[in-house]
């Protein structure tokens, strides 16, 4: 009798370990060194398991599709080969899983509840608070190239006259308009300081960011350069913007998107490069490494291997055709993976490295960044630029790139051009003590009031030439 009794209590235990519902919305937050990072996952039941996608909210990123999605009535795992990323978590009860969220190797822990959970609070005396001091407006305007619509934010002095406007160009990855990052919104702190200062500002989500349509994991940069381009036409029909005195800011790659811009408009009359590059992608990540690994304290011989492994995964997106090449970066990190298991980072099987990375360094925008020269642009501009750059940038280092960017301007015959290496500030134009990006969320000044400075005193007076 106590056996039968004790079947039916293990049977008991099955049958409500399968009952338990995982579907619906998770919410938690990745607490990070640099900050916080709200994260959801979104699961679905299906015939034969389950399927999910993840949303960060902010980095105006939703739908993100999820590689696998497992739950045997105990443990949830979720993989990303997009995201490089995964989590396992232990069922507690309906509103509660406790798990760790892994992604490219760095392990954190990552709790999900299904209520909606908000960040800690965080200082940025610098972000403007409403209503402001000055006109904003919602704004729409379509790129017809690539048949999308683009959503971002108008800031004038006011509507009583044409004003000149700059559209802020953000960095690499899905960015929103303030360009969002860590806690800090520094094209909203940027658009702050001009408008108050005389300067109207566009700035825009990214496609597939935000309230933007599109699609961003397939763009390039030469694609959105298209974007700027829309913007650029739109700001053209609006009566309060100065049509003689339009403008482009380009922080990071988006130092790279202006002069593309720039180099074919002439409706373009001036731009400022922010932390812009002046030397091929596939040179600067590869400094970038060695920068960063550097200021992180990793040995000269690790950095060395490394490098070594990137240049050479680099010179196969640069030679393979794109339809072969996430077979050949596959084979490539696996014959690398069997050499030297130490590359594998901790929490990954080796299949999990060799598929992550290969997905990322096979992507449109990689192959086009790595093999893109913007010298080539920069000696074709022929407006008046502003270049600067932190001396503690370890992503895009100052003097390299500051010297290749004033030696193609000249090459291409343009006298108007003013460089500055600023002292002490990193990648962001925050005042700063390494310039690692761990740094970023926890610095409260989002830009340098230097750095402001100097972009506001060059533009007023480029503005004031005409």
């Amino acid at each position: 009798m106590k056996n039968i009794a004790l079947i039916l209590i293990c049977m008991l235990s099955i049958n409500l370990a399968h009952a338990q519902d995982i579907t619906g919305q998770w919410n938690g937050i990745l607490s990070f060194s640099g900050g916080q990072l709200r994260v959801v996952f979104n699961i679905e039941k299906t015939g034969t398991g389950y399927t999910s996608t993840m949303d960060s909210p902010d980095q105006g990123a939703k739908g993100i599709p999820t590689t696998s999605t497992s739950f045997d009535g105990k443990t949830l795992k979720l993989t990303s080969s997009q995201m490089k990323m995964e989590f396992a978590g232990t069922y507690k009860n309906a509103e509660s899983i406790e798990g760790t969220f892994i992604q490219s190797g760095q392990s954190m822990p990552l709790n999900l509840s299904r209520k909606m959970i908000e960040k800690a609070k965080v200082l940025r005396p610098q972000e403007p608070i409403k209503p402001y001091s000055y006109y904003t407006e919602e704004v729409t305007f379509k790129n017809p190239e690539a048949d999308i619509t683009l959503s971002g934010t108008l800031s004038l002095p006011d509507t009583k006259k044409a004003y000149p406007v700059v559209i802020l160009i953000s960095g690499s990855g899905p960015q929103n308009r303030d360009e969002e990052l860590m806690g800090h919104k520094p094209f909203l702190v940027l658009a702050d300081q001009l408008t108050k200062n005389g300067i109207g500002v566009l700035r825009f989500d990214d496609r597939g960011t935000g309230a933007s349509k599109g699609e961003f994991k397939s763009a390039t940069t030469e694609d959105f350069a298209t974007d700027v381009e829309s913007a650029i036409k739109y700001l053209q029909t609006r009566k309060e913007v100065n049509k003689k005195l339009i403008g482009l800011i380009g922080h990071s790659e988006g130092g790279v998107i202006a002069p593309m811009v720039a180099s074919k408009n002439n409706t373009v009359k001036y731009i400022v490069l922010l932390a812009g590059t002046g030397i091929p992608g596939m040179e600067l990540l590869l400094m970038q490494k060695e920068q960063l690994e550097k200021a992180a304290g990793e040995s000269d011989e690790s950095i060395a291997k490394g490098i070594s492994m990137n240049k050479g995964a680099f010179e196969i997106v640069a030679s393979t055709p794109s339809d072969k090449l996430e077979a050949a970066l596959e084979n490539y990190y696996s014959e690398a993976a069997i050499a030297n298991p130490d590359i594998v980072p901790d929490g990954l099987s080796k299949e999990t490295y060799v598929k992550m990375a290969s997905k990322q360094l096979s992507s449109p925008w990689m192959k086009y960044f790595l093999t893109y020269d913007p010298k080539v642009a920069l000696q074709q501009v022929k407006c008046p630029v502003l270049a600067i750059n932190g001396d503690k940038d370890l992503q895009v280092p100052s003097k390299e790139n500051l010297q290749a960017i004033r030696s193609a301007l000249e090459k291409g015959g343009n006298k108007q051009i003013t460089i500055k290496e600023m002292p002490g500030l990193n990648h962001l134009f925050q005042e700063c003590t390494t310039g690692l990006p761990e740094e970023y969320g926890k610095i409260e000044q989002t830009i340098s009031p230097k750095a402001l400075e100097v972009v506001t005193a060059w533009l007023k007076t480029q503005t004031a030439k005409h």
